[in-house]
């Protein structure tokens, strides 16, 4: 079976705008079925959750369905799946929680390829904690993990923190072979897939991921987060909380009542990937079967811009070279400011963004400074069409 791009396209009103988004790693544009799921959370009958009435019900039911939804998404137990406003803000919280637990002489190992969301929250916990801060690196030439650093990983260590997938650079690191290595040392491994949801339907298990957190509105979803955890585990965490508030799992690390209309607008998302794959099976497999599907379709269009960006190589250094990665390039330019490119672009109804993308110490590894180069990120609905606009619109900046 293969990808019908036409059809998936169609289900995105926004894409009648004209513009051609290669911005899909800050956030991909929003289907029609996610917005009517929405609309339908907030318009009908809603209220506290609960059995006696209608709306109480079908909050219990907008709940219960996106737990299972993200949990199928990501291989995880929907008692497991914990709501936030944020991947970021869902970290800050796991990560206060978790440094009461710290103290002086553990160590905290962050790593190199992580969107700063995955890195401050646990330097900043394990400065309050008195806890060390140890590092996984990369290596510049290539944008892979430096597997030799590895050795960080000792008896000390209380957490590793480490992304499924590079915002910046697209690359994969071997996600299984650092967690067995934190295990082997006793300790927790809490794993950034918001950049590797929106390409793959991750496996909490296989990976290793003790927490694991995605942010749905890069997967066609409303903006929010998902932390997914084995709930015995999130048993044994005691975050703050008010007093009436339930000490349940997993609401106990919600706060305040659920964004019922978000909570649909996700599930609606997760239905949609599923959709492409054939009838037949579970929804785990559907999403799964679908995301290679995916996968497929992203890597021919990002191997006809890698072969076009070779012929540009006067002009500017590709620096997603990973050997494993998604398709998410990073330039940076010759000679030229990449907010010029931007710019250029933009005025074609190109969207190549130029910027951090908060990817604060991958940067400084490669020895780049912040902000100096473009993203360019593919999503399902990107085509050959896009592809044309956006190599067209390169050739003309870099000619004039």
């Amino acid at each position: 079976m293969s990808f019908d791009v036409a059809a998936f396209r169609a289900h995105f009103p926004s894409l009648d705008s004209g513009i051609a988004h290669f911005d899909n790693p800050g956030g991909t544009q929003t289907p029609a079925v996610v917005g009517e799921a929405i609309a339908r959370a907030m318009t009908g009958p809603m209220s506290q959750r609960g059995a006696a009435t209608v709306s109480q019900r079908n909050a219990e039911a907008t709940v219960a369905g996106f737990r299972s939804a993200v949990a199928d998404l990501v291989g995880g137990e929907p008692d497991g799946v914990v709501h936030g406003r944020s991947a970021t803000a869902l970290t800050y919280d796991f990560s206060r929680t978790l440094a009461r637990t710290w103290s002086p002489g553990d160590e905290v190992v962050v790593c190199e390829l992580d969107h700063d969301s995955n890195v401050r929250p646990w330097i900043q916990a394990a400065e309050r904690a008195g806890a060390t801060v140890r590092w996984l690196r990369l290596v510049p030439e290539t944008g892979e993990l430096d597997l030799s650093s590895l050795d960080v990983i000792g008896e000390r260590t209380r957490l590793v923190a480490l992304t499924a997938a590079s915002n910046l650079l697209g690359t994969r690191p071997p996600v299984e072979a650092v967690a067995r290595r934190a295990h082997e040392m006793g300790a927790l491994v809490h794993v950034d897939a918001v950049h590797h949801t929106a390409h793959a339907a991750p496996d909490l298990r296989t990976m290793g991921a003790d927490f694991l957190v995605c942010s749905p509105y890069k997967f066609f979803g409303p903006h929010c987060g998902a932390l997914v955890a084995d709930p015995d585990l999130l048993e044994t965490l005691r975050p703050d909380k008010l007093v009436p508030s339930t000490d349940a799992v997993p609401e106990r690390f919600e706060l305040g009542t659920l964004p019922y209309e978000l909570l649909a607008g996700v599930t609606a998302a997760v239905d949609l990937i599923a959709s492409l794959a054939p009838d037949g099976g579970s929804r785990r497999s559907r999403l799964v079967a679908a995301a290679e599907l995916i996968a497929e379709h992203e890597l021919r269009l990002r191997t006809r811009i890698e072969a076009d960006l070779a012929e540009l190589g006067d002009h500017l250094t590709l620096h997603s070279l990973a050997a494993d990665r998604t398709s998410t390039l990073f330039v940076t330019l010759r000679d030229r400011l990449p907010v010029d490119a931007y710019e250029f672009l933009a005025k074609q109804d190109v969207l190549v963004p130029a910027g951090t993308f908060y990817a604060h110490e991958t940067f400084r590894a490669l020895g780049l400074p912040v902000d100096s180069g473009l993203r360019i990120g593919l999503a399902a609905y990107n085509d050959d069409s896009d592809v044309d606009r956006l190599l067209a619109g390169l050739g003309s900046f870099f000619s004039f």
